[in-house]
Protein backbone atom coordinates (compact mmCIF):
# COMPACT_ATOMS: atom_id res chain seq x y z
CA UNK A 1 0.00 0.00 0.00
CA UNK A 2 2.96 2.28 0.93
CA UNK A 3 4.82 2.11 -2.49
CA UNK A 4 1.09 2.61 -4.53
CA UNK A 5 0.41 5.70 -2.50
CA UNK A 6 3.81 7.19 -3.05
CA UNK A 7 3.83 5.87 -6.91
CA UNK A 8 0.29 8.16 -7.53
CA UNK A 9 1.66 10.62 -5.79
CA UNK A 10 4.84 11.06 -8.04
CA UNK A 11 2.93 9.82 -11.12
CA UNK A 12 -0.13 13.09 -10.16
CA UNK A 13 3.11 15.34 -9.46
CA UNK A 14 4.18 14.54 -12.59
CA UNK A 15 1.37 15.69 -14.38
CA UNK A 16 0.10 18.20 -12.56
CA UNK A 17 3.06 19.96 -12.94
CA UNK A 18 3.36 20.67 -16.28
CA UNK A 19 -0.56 21.37 -16.40
CA UNK A 20 0.35 25.29 -17.63
CA UNK A 21 -3.46 26.27 -17.23
CA UNK A 22 -3.18 24.80 -13.45
CA UNK A 23 -0.28 27.10 -13.16
CA UNK A 24 -1.50 30.07 -14.12
CA UNK A 25 -4.79 29.78 -12.40
CA UNK A 26 -3.32 28.99 -9.35
CA UNK A 27 -0.64 31.57 -9.35
CA UNK A 28 -2.79 34.41 -10.12
CA UNK A 29 -5.59 33.69 -7.25
CA UNK A 30 -2.37 33.33 -5.09
CA UNK A 31 -0.49 36.36 -6.15
CA UNK A 32 -3.82 38.35 -5.10
CA UNK A 33 -3.31 37.02 -1.47
CA UNK A 34 0.10 37.69 -1.58
CA UNK A 35 -0.86 41.51 -2.28
CA UNK A 36 -3.56 41.48 -0.05
CA UNK A 37 -1.54 39.85 2.87
CA UNK A 38 1.51 42.78 2.46
CA UNK A 39 -1.46 45.27 2.70
CA UNK A 40 -2.89 43.26 5.45
CA UNK A 41 0.50 43.11 8.06
CA UNK A 42 0.77 46.85 7.95
CA UNK A 43 -2.17 46.67 11.02
CA UNK A 44 0.64 45.75 13.02
CA UNK A 45 3.07 47.57 14.67
CA UNK A 46 5.03 44.80 15.43
CA UNK A 47 3.97 41.76 13.57
CA UNK A 48 7.43 39.49 14.61
CA UNK A 49 6.21 40.42 18.60
CA UNK A 50 2.58 39.19 17.57
CA UNK A 51 3.59 36.31 16.45
CA UNK A 52 6.28 35.53 19.25
CA UNK A 53 3.72 35.84 21.50
CA UNK A 54 0.76 33.63 19.53
CA UNK A 55 3.62 31.11 19.78
CA UNK A 56 4.38 30.80 22.91
CA UNK A 57 0.33 30.84 23.63
CA UNK A 58 -0.15 27.52 21.70
CA UNK A 59 3.14 26.48 22.83
CA UNK A 60 1.72 26.84 26.73
CA UNK A 61 -1.31 25.08 25.63
CA UNK A 62 -0.20 22.11 24.10
CA UNK A 63 2.26 21.33 26.78
CA UNK A 64 -0.75 21.35 29.31
CA UNK A 65 -3.22 20.68 26.38
CA UNK A 66 -5.24 17.72 28.65
CA UNK A 67 -5.96 20.38 31.38
CA UNK A 68 -7.54 23.07 29.05
CA UNK A 69 -9.79 20.38 27.36
CA UNK A 70 -11.12 19.35 30.82
CA UNK A 71 -11.86 23.24 31.50
CA UNK A 72 -13.27 23.88 28.42
CA UNK A 73 -15.79 20.62 28.79
CA UNK A 74 -16.47 21.89 32.22
CA UNK A 75 -17.67 25.43 31.31
CA UNK A 76 -19.06 24.41 28.07
CA UNK A 77 -21.74 22.58 29.58
CA UNK A 78 -22.57 24.71 32.05
CA UNK A 79 -24.63 26.51 29.96
CA UNK A 80 -26.63 23.80 28.89
CA UNK A 81 -23.79 22.17 26.08
CA UNK A 82 -22.67 18.82 25.46
CA UNK A 83 -19.50 17.56 24.86
CA UNK A 84 -18.45 14.02 23.18
CA UNK A 85 -14.95 12.71 22.92
CA UNK A 86 -14.00 11.20 19.81
CA UNK A 87 -10.82 9.25 19.50
CA UNK A 88 -11.15 8.32 15.69
CA UNK A 89 -12.65 8.96 12.58
CA UNK A 90 -15.31 5.90 13.27
CA UNK A 91 -16.23 7.16 17.11
CA UNK A 92 -16.77 10.67 15.91
CA UNK A 93 -19.08 9.39 12.89
CA UNK A 94 -20.89 7.19 14.89
CA UNK A 95 -21.64 9.79 17.47
CA UNK A 96 -22.90 12.36 15.16
CA UNK A 97 -25.37 10.12 13.53
CA UNK A 98 -26.51 8.57 16.70
CA UNK A 99 -27.32 12.74 17.32
CA UNK A 100 -29.11 13.38 13.58
CA UNK A 101 -31.42 9.93 14.08
CA UNK A 102 -32.34 10.83 17.80
CA UNK A 103 -33.28 14.33 16.24
CA UNK A 104 -34.79 12.39 13.26
CA UNK A 105 -32.88 14.83 10.74
CA UNK A 106 -33.17 14.73 7.61
CA UNK A 107 -31.24 17.69 6.07
CA UNK A 108 -28.41 19.25 7.35
CA UNK A 109 -26.35 22.61 6.69
CA UNK A 110 -22.93 22.28 6.53
CA UNK A 111 -20.31 25.67 7.59
CA UNK A 112 -17.11 24.96 5.80
CA UNK A 113 -15.13 22.49 7.86
CA UNK A 114 -11.63 21.06 7.42
CA UNK A 115 -12.51 18.41 10.60
CA UNK A 116 -16.06 17.30 8.69
CA UNK A 117 -13.16 16.61 5.40
CA UNK A 118 -11.40 15.01 7.58
CA UNK A 119 -14.05 12.40 8.62
CA UNK A 120 -16.12 12.64 5.09
CA UNK A 121 -18.85 13.48 7.15
CA UNK A 122 -20.65 14.68 3.65
CA UNK A 123 -20.20 10.95 2.37
CA UNK A 124 -20.80 9.24 5.90
CA UNK A 125 -24.55 11.19 5.86
CA UNK A 126 -24.94 10.41 2.49
CA UNK A 127 -25.08 6.70 3.25
CA UNK A 128 -27.68 7.27 5.81
CA UNK A 129 -29.83 9.13 3.21
CA UNK A 130 -29.30 12.64 5.26
CA UNK A 131 -28.86 15.59 2.76
CA UNK A 132 -25.53 17.36 3.84
CA UNK A 133 -25.82 20.90 2.13
CA UNK A 134 -22.31 22.74 2.32
CA UNK A 135 -23.45 26.99 2.31
CA UNK A 136 -19.92 28.35 2.08
CA UNK A 137 -19.89 29.05 -1.69
CA UNK A 138 -16.19 27.85 -2.36
CA UNK A 139 -17.21 24.42 -0.69
CA UNK A 140 -20.68 24.44 -2.41
CA UNK A 141 -18.92 24.88 -5.76
CA UNK A 142 -16.47 21.91 -4.97
CA UNK A 143 -19.68 19.60 -3.86
CA UNK A 144 -21.37 20.57 -7.11
CA UNK A 145 -17.92 19.08 -9.22
CA UNK A 146 -17.97 16.37 -6.51
CA UNK A 147 -14.27 17.36 -5.31
CA UNK A 148 -12.78 17.56 -1.76
CA UNK A 149 -11.27 21.06 -1.04
CA UNK A 150 -8.33 22.05 -3.13
CA UNK A 151 -6.82 24.74 0.24
CA UNK A 152 -7.58 25.04 3.32
CA UNK A 153 -8.76 28.28 3.48
CA UNK A 154 -9.76 28.73 -0.49
CA UNK A 155 -11.49 25.47 -1.47
CA UNK A 156 -12.17 26.73 -4.79
CA UNK A 157 -8.46 28.58 -5.60
CA UNK A 158 -7.94 25.68 -8.18
CA UNK A 159 -10.56 27.10 -10.48
CA UNK A 160 -11.17 30.38 -12.95
CA UNK A 161 -13.70 32.61 -12.69
CA UNK A 162 -14.89 31.34 -16.48
CA UNK A 163 -14.62 27.31 -14.91
CA UNK A 164 -17.26 28.69 -12.42
CA UNK A 165 -19.12 30.01 -15.07
CA UNK A 166 -19.37 27.25 -17.19
CA UNK A 167 -19.95 24.89 -14.03
CA UNK A 168 -23.26 27.13 -13.47
CA UNK A 169 -24.17 26.78 -17.16
CA UNK A 170 -24.18 23.40 -16.91
CA UNK A 171 -25.10 22.60 -13.73
CA UNK A 172 -27.97 25.45 -13.66
CA UNK A 173 -28.42 27.02 -17.12
CA UNK A 174 -26.57 30.14 -16.16
CA UNK A 175 -25.53 32.69 -18.67
CA UNK A 176 -21.97 31.31 -19.57
CA UNK A 177 -21.19 34.95 -18.86
CA UNK A 178 -22.41 35.19 -15.68
CA UNK A 179 -19.81 37.04 -13.35
CA UNK A 180 -18.74 36.05 -9.85
CA UNK A 181 -21.40 38.76 -8.31
CA UNK A 182 -24.33 36.95 -10.37
CA UNK A 183 -23.64 33.65 -9.24
CA UNK A 184 -22.65 34.37 -5.44
CA UNK A 185 -26.56 36.37 -5.61
CA UNK A 186 -27.76 32.85 -7.47
CA UNK A 187 -26.33 30.71 -4.93
CA UNK A 188 -27.60 33.27 -2.09
CA UNK A 189 -31.21 32.62 -3.27
CA UNK A 190 -30.95 29.08 -3.29
CA UNK A 191 -29.90 28.11 -0.14
CA UNK A 192 -31.93 30.64 2.00
CA UNK A 193 -34.37 27.73 2.19
CA UNK A 194 -31.84 25.25 2.86
CA UNK A 195 -31.36 27.20 6.05
CA UNK A 196 -34.88 27.89 6.80
CA UNK A 197 -35.80 24.07 6.18
CA UNK A 198 -32.58 22.26 7.38
CA UNK A 199 -33.19 20.32 10.79
CA UNK A 200 -29.48 20.79 12.27
CA UNK A 201 -26.37 22.83 11.53
CA UNK A 202 -23.06 21.24 11.22
CA UNK A 203 -19.85 23.46 11.76
CA UNK A 204 -16.45 23.09 12.36
CA UNK A 205 -14.38 25.63 15.07
CA UNK A 206 -11.45 28.21 14.48
CA UNK A 207 -10.82 27.98 18.43
CA UNK A 208 -12.15 26.33 21.20
CA UNK A 209 -11.78 29.05 24.11
CA UNK A 210 -11.14 27.22 27.32
CA UNK A 211 -11.80 29.53 30.44
CA UNK A 212 -15.32 30.48 29.20
CA UNK A 213 -16.24 27.05 27.66
CA UNK A 214 -17.34 28.63 23.56
CA UNK A 215 -16.51 28.37 20.30
CA UNK A 216 -15.25 31.09 18.32
CA UNK A 217 -16.08 30.97 14.50
CA UNK A 218 -14.91 33.35 11.73
CA UNK A 219 -15.96 33.69 7.99
CA UNK A 220 -16.73 35.71 5.44
CA UNK A 221 -20.05 34.92 4.11
CA UNK A 222 -22.20 35.17 7.05
CA UNK A 223 -23.35 31.54 6.31
CA UNK A 224 -22.11 29.61 8.97
CA UNK A 225 -24.27 32.20 11.10
CA UNK A 226 -27.35 31.14 9.39
CA UNK A 227 -25.91 27.31 9.55
CA UNK A 228 -26.52 27.39 13.25
CA UNK A 229 -28.75 30.39 14.17
CA UNK A 230 -31.93 28.90 12.41
CA UNK A 231 -31.44 24.56 12.74
CA UNK A 232 -32.71 23.99 16.83
CA UNK A 233 -29.75 21.43 16.81
CA UNK A 234 -26.17 22.57 16.07
CA UNK A 235 -23.25 20.28 16.12
CA UNK A 236 -19.77 21.31 16.43
CA UNK A 237 -16.48 19.25 14.88
CA UNK A 238 -13.41 20.39 16.15
CA UNK A 239 -9.81 18.63 17.10
CA UNK A 240 -8.43 18.78 20.08
CA UNK A 241 -5.71 20.94 18.97
CA UNK A 242 -8.24 24.57 18.45
CA UNK A 243 -7.86 25.47 22.45
CA UNK A 244 -6.67 28.45 23.40
CA UNK A 245 -6.77 29.54 27.03
CA UNK A 246 -8.34 32.46 27.21
CA UNK A 247 -11.09 35.03 25.12
CA UNK A 248 -8.52 38.10 25.74
CA UNK A 249 -6.30 35.59 23.15
CA UNK A 250 -8.77 36.36 20.53
CA UNK A 251 -8.02 39.52 19.94
CA UNK A 252 -4.59 38.40 18.84
CA UNK A 253 -4.80 35.16 17.33
CA UNK A 254 -8.36 36.68 14.95
CA UNK A 255 -5.89 39.54 13.28
CA UNK A 256 -3.54 37.07 12.46
CA UNK A 257 -5.16 34.14 11.40
CA UNK A 258 -7.20 36.61 8.54
CA UNK A 259 -3.84 38.71 7.67
CA UNK A 260 -1.70 35.79 7.54
CA UNK A 261 -4.52 34.10 5.55
CA UNK A 262 -6.14 36.45 3.24
CA UNK A 263 -4.54 39.63 3.72
CA UNK A 264 -8.20 41.02 5.99
CA UNK A 265 -7.37 42.83 8.86
CA UNK A 266 -10.24 41.01 10.35
CA UNK A 267 -12.53 38.48 8.67
CA UNK A 268 -16.25 39.53 8.00
CA UNK A 269 -18.02 37.59 10.30
CA UNK A 270 -16.56 36.62 13.95
CA UNK A 271 -19.10 34.56 16.72
CA UNK A 272 -18.39 33.28 19.99
CA UNK A 273 -20.91 30.56 20.72
CA UNK A 274 -21.05 29.50 24.50
CA UNK A 275 -24.06 26.90 24.18
CA UNK A 276 -27.54 26.48 22.98
CA UNK A 277 -30.10 29.04 23.30
CA UNK A 278 -31.10 30.33 26.66
CA UNK A 279 -34.53 31.43 28.01
CA UNK A 280 -34.11 34.68 27.59
CA UNK A 281 -32.68 34.80 24.04
CA UNK A 282 -34.66 34.55 20.92
CA UNK A 283 -32.86 32.38 17.96
CA UNK A 284 -30.25 29.66 18.17
CA UNK A 285 -29.88 25.69 18.76
CA UNK A 286 -32.16 24.06 21.11
CA UNK A 287 -29.51 21.87 21.84
CA UNK A 288 -25.66 22.05 20.89
CA UNK A 289 -22.96 19.04 20.89
CA UNK A 290 -19.04 20.05 20.32
CA UNK A 291 -17.30 16.31 19.11
CA UNK A 292 -13.79 16.96 20.38
CA UNK A 293 -11.51 15.10 17.95
CA UNK A 294 -8.36 13.20 18.64
CA UNK A 295 -7.56 10.84 15.41
CA UNK A 296 -4.31 10.55 16.19
CA UNK A 297 -3.75 13.79 17.09
CA UNK A 298 -2.33 12.58 20.93
CA UNK A 299 0.06 10.97 18.51
CA UNK A 300 1.29 14.30 17.07
CA UNK A 301 1.53 15.35 20.61
CA UNK A 302 3.68 12.27 21.90
CA UNK A 303 6.72 13.63 19.44
CA UNK A 304 9.37 15.89 20.75
CA UNK A 305 10.09 17.95 17.95
CA UNK A 306 6.58 17.83 15.73
CA UNK A 307 4.24 17.98 18.10
CA UNK A 308 4.90 21.92 17.15
CA UNK A 309 3.15 21.25 14.32
CA UNK A 310 -0.62 21.47 16.86
CA UNK A 311 -0.14 24.76 17.31
CA UNK A 312 -1.23 25.76 13.87
CA UNK A 313 -4.14 27.78 13.31
CA UNK A 314 -4.92 27.08 10.28
CA UNK A 315 -4.27 29.47 8.10
CA UNK A 316 -3.19 28.51 4.64
CA UNK A 317 -0.25 30.68 4.79
CA UNK A 318 2.68 28.09 4.07
CA UNK A 319 0.55 26.83 1.36
CA UNK A 320 0.42 30.02 -0.34
CA UNK A 321 3.86 30.18 0.00
CA UNK A 322 5.33 27.09 -0.73
CA UNK A 323 6.78 26.55 -4.39
CA UNK A 324 6.06 22.99 -4.34
CA UNK A 325 2.65 23.15 -3.67
CA UNK A 326 2.14 26.20 -6.31
CA UNK A 327 3.22 23.56 -9.30
CA UNK A 328 1.20 20.03 -7.73
CA UNK A 329 -1.72 21.64 -6.39
CA UNK A 330 -3.66 20.82 -3.35
CA UNK A 331 -5.69 17.84 -4.69
CA UNK A 332 -2.04 15.92 -5.77
CA UNK A 333 -1.55 15.40 -2.13
CA UNK A 334 -4.29 12.96 -2.00
CA UNK A 335 -4.92 13.65 1.50
CA UNK A 336 -6.86 16.48 3.48
CA UNK A 337 -4.58 18.62 5.22
CA UNK A 338 -2.07 19.38 2.00
CA UNK A 339 0.54 21.86 1.56
CA UNK A 340 3.51 22.06 4.19
CA UNK A 341 1.51 21.55 7.03
CA UNK A 342 0.01 18.76 5.91
CA UNK A 343 3.42 17.15 5.19
CA UNK A 344 4.46 17.36 8.59
CA UNK A 345 1.28 15.72 10.40
CA UNK A 346 -0.40 13.87 7.72
CA UNK A 347 2.04 10.81 8.32
CA UNK A 348 0.89 10.71 12.03
CA UNK A 349 -2.87 11.08 11.30
CA UNK A 350 -3.35 8.64 8.37
CA UNK A 351 -0.17 6.48 8.66
CA UNK A 352 4.04 7.07 8.90
CA UNK A 353 4.39 4.16 6.50
CA UNK A 354 2.05 4.98 3.93
CA UNK A 355 2.42 8.75 3.61
CA UNK A 356 6.36 9.15 4.60
CA UNK A 357 6.28 10.31 1.32
CA UNK A 358 4.76 13.75 1.73
CA UNK A 359 7.86 14.86 4.24
CA UNK A 360 10.37 14.36 1.39
CA UNK A 361 8.21 17.03 -0.94
CA UNK A 362 9.65 20.16 0.20
CA UNK A 363 12.60 21.79 -1.67
CA UNK A 364 13.36 23.30 2.27
CA UNK A 365 13.35 26.81 1.21
CA UNK A 366 11.82 27.99 4.24
CA UNK A 367 9.47 30.03 2.82
CA UNK A 368 6.29 28.78 5.00
CA UNK A 369 8.25 28.94 8.45
CA UNK A 370 8.74 33.00 7.47
CA UNK A 371 4.80 33.31 6.88
CA UNK A 372 3.68 31.35 9.63
CA UNK A 373 1.74 33.42 12.23
CA UNK A 374 2.76 30.93 15.34
CA UNK A 375 6.24 30.79 13.89
CA UNK A 376 6.18 26.50 13.16
CA UNK A 377 9.68 25.72 11.76
CA UNK A 378 7.78 23.26 8.96
CA UNK A 379 10.90 22.36 7.57
CA UNK A 380 12.73 20.94 10.28
CA UNK A 381 10.10 19.56 11.34
CA UNK A 382 9.62 17.21 7.59
CA UNK A 383 13.63 16.92 8.10
CA UNK A 384 13.22 15.42 11.30
CA UNK A 385 10.18 13.18 9.69
CA UNK A 386 12.57 12.01 7.19
CA UNK A 387 14.53 10.87 9.81
CA UNK A 388 11.92 9.39 11.58
CA UNK A 389 11.62 7.32 8.63
CA UNK A 390 15.04 6.24 8.12
CA UNK A 391 14.80 5.25 12.00
CA UNK A 392 11.68 2.97 12.17
CA UNK A 393 13.29 1.12 8.23
CA UNK A 394 9.67 2.81 6.84
CA UNK A 395 12.95 2.97 3.69
CA UNK A 396 13.49 0.56 1.11
CA UNK A 397 16.54 -1.77 1.58
CA UNK A 398 17.91 -0.58 -2.04
CA UNK A 399 18.02 2.40 -0.22
CA UNK A 400 19.37 1.43 2.75
CA UNK A 401 22.29 -0.85 1.16
CA UNK A 402 23.05 3.09 -0.95
CA UNK A 403 23.47 5.18 2.09
CA UNK A 404 25.18 2.41 3.85
CA UNK A 405 27.89 2.54 1.23
CA UNK A 406 28.28 6.32 0.83
CA UNK A 407 28.41 6.61 4.43
CA UNK A 408 31.00 4.25 4.90
CA UNK A 409 33.06 5.87 1.59
CA UNK A 410 32.37 9.69 3.13
CA UNK A 411 33.97 8.22 6.42
CA UNK A 412 37.24 7.10 4.45
CA UNK A 413 38.96 9.10 2.01
CA UNK A 414 40.89 6.07 0.52
CA UNK A 415 37.89 4.69 -0.68
CA UNK A 416 37.10 7.91 -2.07
CA UNK A 417 40.28 7.84 -4.05
CA UNK A 418 40.35 4.26 -4.74
CA UNK A 419 37.82 4.61 -7.71
CA UNK A 420 38.82 6.15 -10.52
CA UNK A 421 36.39 8.67 -12.36
CA UNK A 422 34.38 6.62 -14.47
CA UNK A 423 34.22 3.72 -12.08
CA UNK A 424 33.04 6.39 -9.51
CA UNK A 425 30.32 8.10 -11.79
CA UNK A 426 28.91 4.46 -12.98
CA UNK A 427 28.67 3.75 -9.37
CA UNK A 428 26.97 7.32 -8.34
CA UNK A 429 24.79 6.71 -11.45
CA UNK A 430 23.54 3.36 -10.10
CA UNK A 431 22.74 4.14 -6.65
CA UNK A 432 21.26 7.92 -7.55
CA UNK A 433 19.81 8.62 -10.70
CA UNK A 434 16.25 6.70 -9.99
CA UNK A 435 16.09 9.10 -6.44
CA UNK A 436 17.28 11.80 -8.61
CA UNK A 437 14.15 12.03 -10.84
CA UNK A 438 14.45 11.56 -14.86
CA UNK A 439 14.46 15.51 -15.65
CA UNK A 440 16.84 16.38 -13.36
CA UNK A 441 20.94 15.97 -14.51
CA UNK A 442 23.08 14.09 -12.00
CA UNK A 443 26.34 16.18 -10.64
CA UNK A 444 29.26 15.44 -12.94
CA UNK A 445 32.15 13.86 -10.81
CA UNK A 446 35.95 16.02 -11.61
CA UNK A 447 38.77 14.25 -12.79
CA UNK A 448 40.52 15.45 -9.61
CA UNK A 449 39.15 15.77 -6.22
CA UNK A 450 38.79 19.40 -4.17
CA UNK A 451 42.36 17.65 -2.04
CA UNK A 452 44.37 17.39 -5.33
CA UNK A 453 43.07 20.59 -6.78
CA UNK A 454 44.13 21.80 -3.41
CA UNK A 455 47.34 20.75 -2.75
CA UNK A 456 48.06 22.10 -6.84
CA UNK A 457 47.40 25.51 -5.67
CA UNK A 458 50.19 25.66 -3.37
CA UNK A 459 47.83 26.82 -0.69
CA UNK A 460 47.76 23.74 1.63
CA UNK A 461 51.96 24.17 2.01
CA UNK A 462 50.90 28.03 2.69
CA UNK A 463 48.26 27.46 5.02
CA UNK A 464 50.58 25.27 7.00
CA UNK A 465 53.19 28.12 7.63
Amino acid sequence: MSSEISLKFSEDSSKKAFDLNHRKTINFNISRYDEAVRQGQQQFRDLEKARKRAAILKHRVLNDLDSYLIEFESNFTKHGGKVLWAQNTREALKEITAILKKHKARQVVKMKSMAAEEIALNEALAKNKIESQETDLGEYIVQLCNEHPYHIVTPVMHKSKEDIAVLFNEKFNLDLNSTPEDITLFVRKLLREKFMTADAGITGANFLISDIGAVALTENEGNGLMSFSFPRLHIVIAGIDKIIPSLDDLHLFWPLLATQGTGQNITVYNTIISGPRQNEETDGPDEMVVILLDNNRTEVLKQKEQRRALSCIHCGACLNACPVYKNIGGHTYGVTYSGPIGSVITPFLNGFRDYKHLSYACSLCGRCSDVCPVKINLPELLLYNRNDAVIKKFTTWKERIAMNMWKKAMMKRWMVDFFGVRTKSILFSWAFRKTWGVRRTLPVIKEKTFKQLWSESGREENAIH
